[in-house]
């Protein structure tokens, strides 16, 4: 049990504080939804109602939508371009895709590599590009929850206030829908930059995302 633990830390700590986080989330929007509902004049929903209503799940789809996009682009986008001092980057001269001696596939896999690294043809080429595939999947898959739980959200506050509703293709190219895709949007894009320009000048000593403390601020591609 405790190697396990300590074998699968990294991953078992993001699973719980994601999951303590998505209920505090549930709890602090349901009374929040509940106040604006009494100030409105309109009755109060319980916790399960509000959780499986549209106005929690556009919510959480907006935000689970700009993590996955900021990953799938930092993904492909490190596949070709560097940045010189970031351990972020990979080394100035190893831009692309690499060889199949250095990506341990076909004829160069060894007895560990997975099975599909070690064959050719459609097979390997989809494990070699599963992370950016299945990454854009659960971005793609997200956004469209975003967009079909947000115009449900958007009309049923304009049924409140007596107003016109849209249709699905109205809401996705109004106003309201990018207005909330892209303030969340923009923060990813520049946390991430940060992250890559930050790591050229500062460190933290431990850490993979950081480059050894005494390491040259110029040093590309290496992690301490």
């Amino acid at each position: 049990m405790k190697r396990t633990l300590h074998e699968n830390g990294l991953g078992l700590f993001f699973a719980v504080i994601f999951l303590l986080a998505l209920f505090g989330q549930a709890v602090t929007g349901h009374a929040l939804f509940n106040e604006e509902q009494l100030t409105a004049g309109f009755p109060t929903v319980s916790f399960g109602q509000y959780i499986s209503s549209s106005s929690f799940g556009v919510d959480v789809a907006e935000n689970w939508q700009s993590e996955y996009l900021q990953f799938l682009l930092y993904i492909a986008a490190t596949i070709w371009l560097v940045q010189k001092g970031s351990p972020e980057s990979k080394k100035l001269n190893k831009a692309g895709t690499g060889t199949d001696k250095e990506q341990l596939t076909g004829a160069f896999a060894t007895s560990e590599s997975p099975a599909w690294a070690r064959i050719s043809g459609w097979r390997q080429w989809l494990f070699s590009n599963s992370l950016l595939l299945v990454m854009s999947t659960i971005f793609f898959l997200s956004w469209f929850a975003q967009s079909v739980a947000g115009v449900s959200a958007f009309n049923a506050e304009q049924l409140q206030d007596k107003q016109e509703t849209l249709t699905w293709g109205q809401y996705v190219i109004s106003p309201e829908f990018w207005n909330r895709t892209l303030q969340n949007w923009q923060s990813e894009f520049l946390a991430v930059g940060s992250m890559v320009v930050l790591s050229i000048y500062l460190r933290q000593r431990g850490s993979p995302e950081s480059k050894p403390v005494g390491a040259a601020n110029d040093a590309t591609g290496i992690t301490g």
